[in-house]
């Protein structure tokens, strides 16, 4: 059984590299968004950002016992994904995009200003790689801004050792 956890910034294109890999690999797909509502694993909502607000151990506790109960190959889309043990995932892959492609994502999608400076920070800082690097994870980093080639990634993968 194999894990690749997809991360990055809010409208980096997560949930599509998610929903294109576990299909064309087989594996499973786990969308954290979905789980955290119905497992209710949010403290509340946050109305200024509009978002539920995380308990980030208590979530990665929840997703540590996923994989652990998974009976089938798993590829974990989430923003918090990154942030579990490098013991548990066999991949981590961390979208990236340019600035202003990023900003206009945010925008199309109706984000408030704050909450768009709030995502782009992180983008600028490289927050997702740095702490994906700091948990010794296996790394793979796509850079969404002109698109990617699925056939190339999961080319990629395929070559990796058991994947």
């Amino acid at each position: 059984m194999k894990i690749i956890c997809v991360s990055g910034s809010v409208g980096s294109g997560k949930t599509t590299l998610s929903k294109k890999l576990a299909k064309s690999l087989k594996f499973e797909y786990l969308d954290v968004t979905n789980e955290i509502k119905k497992n209710k694993l949010s403290s509340g909502f946050d109305e200024k950002n509009k978002c539920e607000i995380i308990d980030e151990k208590k979530l990665i506790k929840f997703l540590v016992e996923k994989i652990k109960k998974a009976k089938k190959s798993l590829v974990i889309d989430s923003i918090f994904s990154h942030l579990i043990s490098k013991k548990y995932v066999d991949l981590c892959i961390v979208m990236t995009c340019e600035i202003d492609v990023l900003r206009d994502r945010l925008k199309k999608r109706k984000y408030s200003p704050e909450k768009i400076k709030e995502n782009i920070e992180v983008e600028i800082f490289d927050s997702f790689v740095i702490e994906a690097k700091e948990k010794k994870h296996s790394l793979l980093v796509v850079n969404t801004t002109k698109g990617y080639k699925i056939k190339e990634i999961i080319n990629y993968l395929t070559q990796l050792q058991g994947l």
